[in-house]
């Protein structure tokens, strides 16, 4: 999506991975996208992420290119010796200046190595956008002086639905009346497992069904047997895949609100498909997550890890979310690409 709207007023070219993990360290079954409903972009799958080789032939692909500008998309210091080895030699070796779009600064789940590896990252960059203020002030303490932009996480108008309300329900085979989703791969600091302990005093007051989309990426067997300790075999449908964009729509036209019960985050580009589809969200009040959804307006706010105060949440929203949509509606227009490419462009002078 920034792509096609940068190649709007500029050149853009694209290099991506032959390989962007090694499989001993991918949590999931899959790294590929087999999603049919893209926006093709043409790209050279140029670099391996733990190949050394690949990185110099990567940098001599840019050096002849002679582009401005490059644009790296950072979320993990993993990456940082492969993209501090570009970095280095094309600022050794040519003028071109370089921009990270940080998803995150500090890791979500952090390892031994994971500072040293982030300051190694960031040493040779010259422009920076960060998404909330959370991943700015981690920005700040490794780069004081860094020359950045802060720019809300876009809204990810790519997916669209074919779907209705009743058509979505049915293609789930759900009868419920009230749904809750939760999408998204599935990983301890996603805190799945207290929206699971809110639902059977959601279950009190209001019939409803909790949704979980997206590939688990530690332990499922933990989640059933909370599920099974609860009562709660009939009230959860797990959906344990990865969901292709075709798909994205049916669970986000299925559902009444989506649940983000982070227990750590920086922003999301979840909550940011429930705008997509003018879905309310129920979040927790960690990293960015409160900058974007507005207490009582398109969602509400509770304290993470705390089953009670998310099932409150729940319930007042099934009284008093009638108007939540509209609001949003209204509100996700702020979250534009073009904001994103007018930060790009301010940074570097375009």
């Amino acid at each position: 999506m920034l792509y096609s709207k940068l190649r709007e007023r500029h050149q853009v070219k694209v290099i991506s991975f032959k390989r962007q993990y090694p499989r001993i360290f991918f949590p999931g079954r899959t790294q590929q996208d087999f999603s049919q409903e893209v926006d093709p972009i043409e790209s050279e799958p140029l670099v391996d992420s733990i190949n050394p080789i690949s990185w110099v032939r990567t940098f001599l692909r840019i050096k002849m290119e002679k582009p401005d500008l490059l644009i790296f998309k950072y979320w993990m210091p993993f990456f940082a010796p492969c993209y501090a080895s570009i970095l280095f030699l094309t600022r050794l070796f040519t003028i071109t200046k370089s921009l990270f779009i940080c998803d995150n600064i500090i890791p979500h789940e952090r390892r031994g190595g994971d500072l040293f590896l982030t300051r190694l990252a960031l040493r040779f960059v010259d422009y920076f956008i960060v998404q909330s203020k959370v991943v700015r002030d981690d920005l700040l303490r490794f780069r004081p002086d860094a020359d950045y932009r802060e720019v809300p996480h876009p809204v990810y108008s790519i997916f669209k639905s074919h779907y209705s309300r009743d058509q979505a329900r049915e293609k789930l085979g759900i009868h419920e009346e009230r749904v809750i989703l939760f999408f998204g791969y599935v990983r301890a600091y996603k805190g799945l497992e207290y929206l699971i302990r809110a639902l059977p005093l959601v279950l009190e007051k209001v019939d409803v069904k909790l949704v979980v989309a997206g590939e688990f990426y530690e332990d499922r067997g933990k989640y059933e047997r909370l599920i099974k300790g609860l009562g709660l075999g009939e009230r959860v449908l797990l959906v344990d895949r990865y969901v292709p964009n075709e798909e994205v729509g049916v669970y986000f036209s299925v559902c009444d609100v989506v649940v983000l019960p982070y227990v750590s985050a920086t922003q999301s580009g979840i909550l940011q498909i429930a705008y997509n589809f003018n879905k309310p969200v129920i979040t927790t009040a960690v990293g960015g997550l409160p900058e974007v959804v507005g207490e009582g307006r398109t969602g509400f706010i509770v304290p993470p890890k705390d089953p009670e105060a998310l099932a409150g949440a729940i319930l007042r929203f099934f009284e008093e979310g009638a108007g939540f949509s509209e609001n949003i509606a209204r509100e996700k227009e702020k979250y534009s690409w073009d904001k994103m490419v007018e930060a790009v462009e301010s940074l570097v002078g375009s």
